[in-house]
This record gives C-alpha cells, sequence and structure tokens, in this order.
C-alpha cells in the first residue's frame, strides 16, 4: 500500500508523530502507521463515498478514527485481524482518500494515466 499511495501524482512521504502518512499538496491522504511496533498494523483513510465508507467499517476492528478525525470520513482499519482487507480493496480505499484530498489537476492527471 505504500508503495502504491507514493505512486499517486504529487504524493510525498513524511513522517510526523513517528507515523508514516502519505501527503498530496501538504495535506495527508493516507496514515501508514508506526514501524516501532507500538501499534498494530493499520491504515487509516478518508471515505466520504457512503458505500466505502460503511464498507471500511465492516471490517474486523475498523472504526473511525481518532482525534475527531471520524467525524469528517476518516476510518481506521487494522489490517492484521482475520477478515481484513485485501490489497486490492485498501488500495482502492487509499485512491479514493486521495481523490478526496487531492487538487483536481494531480486527479486529471491520475485518471490520464
Amino acid at each position: 500500500m505504500r508503495e502504491f499511495a507514493l505512486g499517486m501524482p504529487g504524493a510525498v512521504e513524511e513522517f510526523p508523530w513517528g507515523e508514516t502518512v502519505a501527503k498530496v499538496n501538504k495535506k495527508v491522504f493516507v496514515f501508514l502507521g508506526v514501524s516501532d511496533g507500538s501499534y498494530p498494523v493499520g491504515v487509516t483513510v478518508k471515505l466520504k463515498d457512503e458505500a466505502a465508507h460503511a464498507h471500511a467499517l465492516t471490517c474486523p476492528g475498523a472504526e473511525p478514527a481518532g482525534y475527531g478525525l471520524g467525524k469528517a470520513g476518516w476510518v481506521s482499519i487494522p489490517l492484521e485481524q482475520k477478515g481484513a482487507p485485501a490489497a486490492e480493496l485498501l488500495c482502492d480505499w487509499v485512491e479514493e482518500s486521495y481523490r478526496t484530498i487531492a487538487p483536481k489537476r494531480l486527479i486529471a492527471e491520475l485518471d490520464a494515466r
């Protein structure tokens, strides 16, 4: 997922708060977690599409993101539990999150690929 996220037009990797994130236009579009083992492996994405948001919340252990982000459509999805979503579905959600955050010119560049 990290490689997929960073392959989006204009995407960059940063490490605020000790967490790996992918940003576009200086805004986070996916939280990829920490690598020190202090938290379970998981991702957090912003899903504005109601069906995708509802589907993500049905994943084992998934919940609205903390710090008030859940109210804006962010969902935290653990990846170590049985029944975790497949990589292809996670990449779809990362792309949706990207499309929600990215400027129109970069979305047009993605669509042209």
